[in-house]
């Protein structure tokens, strides 16, 4: 039999029963083949069909490609164990595996299509785990897994393909089944009653498909069940009311659904719980209502874009192993009081979008969370000033594991507290949508590890460009390299991961008073992504060492009063795909080539001056350069249910159609964690 290429030492001649990877029976037939990460490369070949008395086949984790030789597994009727996942095979399901032997097909996370026929299953009648995830299979979900009662099967998972249709009844009929996995596939319609009836489900995981009608309360017969995710689907009415019997449900995860109602009170005898995920839906009720007590274990909370009120529930505190708590977007109100501290293990927190009041309170009671290093609390404490107070200003030990701090739109007036210059060590700061006034202190400046800084739409003033030049995170790659971009708790946006490292290194400056011109060190800022300066009152050119932010992806200067020419170096960066100089008073020809052919025209209005073909004006002769400046207008806010809006978020997308071959549009008003129950973007 041919192997593909690999890092594997074996002999051209001798025994081959003694090679690596290989089992004969006694009189020297091959009975495993067990090779899995051994670097294979290649494809497989039809020869492996000689090998007749084969039980146990696994090339997982290698790099072969092309297609299986289908025809060569109806030789294999011994085959016990097939694994060859993570690899790149592609082509059909091999259905000439009819072996009544098999009991584990794993072909996850290669490249296989077309649909999986019902027939297979029939055959296959001791098989136990069936796991297809992460390929492109279609069509309906085989019924005939589940269609008597002799159906063996422990483990089915056909997450990350796109199987359609409704899931199938006669579940029921698989009592031994433990796991059952479908999520990330175009699954429409209900779920079947008889999924109750399989009382030894451990998991059931369908999330992200359009399946729609209730949570019927059958489900608390599934009283095994530890893992319940229906997330992004289009579930209606309630919880069910009993589902406290499932006390051995660890797993809760709801969200992005259409449930409402109450949370039920049984849900306290779920003791076992450590992820409660029920964010964007209906549910309504006093959360201080809500006893939290008996959640010991729970480490992750997020009950976000809901219409909850009161208060912060006291029960909450109990809660100890807490790591991770979201309640964005309710109804919420009162003061965040030191009561909080209790949370000792707390690491992520977002408020935001709720009445909260008192914001110098407020961070003097999480000063006490010692390993926080996610807050947001924006769209909170609307109108308070941002006065300094003493104890604040001078800990030395509070916030020192912050990395994410968001206290946008909340319209807070006056300049920024001296005690954000404590946080020597944050990477990402959100001010914007506030009224801060005066001109951003030196010791913002010299964090060493920020790299993402959004102060747009306030009342900043000065000519701070120059120091911002040496922010030593976005100029030193030694540096750049050293900030810590580990896990959040919680994602940040509905679509990125949560890890900090998906965030674009951004300085968003846009809709401030800045004056004064672009000094030339802008250039050192050689890590920068995103850098917006627009609707201020820049004058002066536009500096030729722009062309140095080699990285740069979004850049906008409009709405300012910058004059001379667009410096043609700016063709060299090679990844701007956002690019807008509108409405300030520049001349001259617009470069072409590079970049500058995808812009549209849009981004050069607003200057009489300039011609090019993009503005069909192909002479600059008779249009001499205005000397009209234009007023910024202000753009317009509105309500953030994480970080501040900022165009930043515009970026934060446009970055991610780029990948996948699209243009970058910066300017989408996109918000962090925004949802929307009837226009949902899913993250595929």
């Amino acid at each position: 039999m041919y192997i593909p290429s690999s890092s594997l030492n074996w002999p051209s001649s001798g025994d081959c029963c003694l090679w690596e990877g290989i089992t004969c029976d006694a009189i020297g037939y091959v009975t495993r083949l067990w090779l899995p990460s051994k670097g294979l490369s290649g494809t497989i070949s039809p020869s492996i069909g000689n090998l007749t008395h084969l039980s146990h086949l696994n090339l997982s984790h290698n790099r072969l490609f092309g297609p299986l030789p289908i025809t060569s597994f109806s030789s294999l009727i011994q085959l016990q164990i097939l694994d060859l996942s993570y690899n790149g095979l592609i082509g059909e399901f091999p259905s000439t595996l009819l072996s009544n032997h098999i009991e584990m097909v794993n072909l996850s996370s290669n490249r296989l299509h077309w649909l999986i026929p019902s027939s297979y299953f029939q055959q296959a009648g001791n098989l136990m785990s069936f796991n297809v995830n992460n390929n492109a299979f279609t069509g309906p979900i085989p019924s005939s897994v589940w269609i008597d009662s002799s159906c063996s099967v422990r483990l089915l998972d056909l997450s990350y393909n796109d199987f359609s249709g409704q899931v199938p009844h006669g579940l029921g009929n698989c009592s031994k089944l433990t796991t059952f996995r479908a999520g990330f596939n175009n699954l429409s319609g209900p779920l079947p009653d008889d999924i109750y009836t399989a009382t030894s489900l451990e998991e059931i995981s369908l999330p992200v498909n359009s399946l729609s009608g209730t949570i019927g309360n059958g489900i608390v017969h599934l009283e095994n069940l530890t893992v319940l995710e229906l997330y992004s689907n289009n579930f209606t009415g309630m919880i069910p009311v009993d589902i406290g019997r499932l006390t051995k449900l660890k797993h809760l995860l709801l969200h992005i659904n259409n449930l409402s109602g109450s949370l039920p009170p049984s849900m306290k005898n779920c003791t076992n719980l450590t992820t409660l995920n029920l964010r964007v839906n209906f549910f309504e009720g006093h959360l201080s209502a809500f006893n939290f007590s008996t959640r010991s274990k729970l480490k992750t909370l997020d009950l976000g874009n809901n219409n909850f009120t009161g208060i912060l529930s006291a029960s909450l505190y109990s809660c100890k192993s807490l790591t991770a708590v979201r309640l964005t977007g309710n109804g919420l109100e009162g003061q965040i009081l030191p009561d909080i501290a209790a949370l000792g293990s707390l690491s992520f927190l977002s408020l935001s979008s709720n009445n909260f009041t008192n914001l110098t309170g407020a961070i003097r009671s999480l000063m006490g969370l010692k390993n926080l290093s996610t807050l947001i609390l924006t769209s909170n404490f609307k109108n308070e000033e941002t006065t300094d107070d003493e104890h604040i200003t001078f800990s030395s030990d509070g916030f020192q594991n912050l990395q994410v701090l968001g206290l946008g739109d909340c319209q807070l007036y006056g300049q920024l507290p001296a005690w954000l210059g404590n946080l020597r060590k944050l990477p990402v700061l959100d001010l914007s949508l506030n009224q801060i006034s005066g001109s951003i202190p030196g010791w913002l400046l010299n964090f060493p590890s920020l790299f993402y800084l959004d102060l747009s739409s306030n009342l900043i003033s000065g000519e701070v460009l120059k120091e911002l030049s040496g922010l030593q995170a976005l100029v030193s790659a030694e540096i750049f390299d050293e900030v810590d971009r580990s896990y959040l708790e919680l994602p940040l946006f509905d679509s990125i991961t949560n890890q900090l490292s998906n965030l674009p290194p951004a300085i968003n400056l846009g809709n401030n008073r800045l004056g004064g011109s672009i000094p030339a060190e802008i250039g050192n800022l050689k890590f920068l992504h995103v850098l917006n300066l627009s609707r201020n009152n820049l004058s002066g050119n536009i500096p030729d060492e722009m062309s140095h932010l080699a990285n740069l992806e979004m850049l906008d200067l409009s709405g300012n009063h910058l004059s001379g020419e667009i410096p043609a170096s700016l063709k060299g960066l090679h990844f701007l795909s956002s690019f807008s100089i509108a409405d300030n008073n520049l001349q001259g020809p617009i470069p072409s080539g590079g970049q500058f052919d995808t812009f549209p025209p849009s981004s050069f209005e607003g200057n009489p001056g300039l011609c090019g073909a993009i503005l069909l004006k192909l002479s600059c002769l008779n249009h001499p350069p205005t000397t009209t400046g234009l007023v910024p207008m202000p753009i317009s806010e509105s309500s953030n249910e994480e970080l501040g809006y900022g165009l930043i978020a515009g970026a934060v997308f446009g970055l991610i159609i780029g990948i996948t071959g699209g243009a970058l549009y910066p300017l989408p008003k996109l918000k962090f964690m925004q949802h929307s129950r009837y226009n949902r973007r899913r993250c595929r």
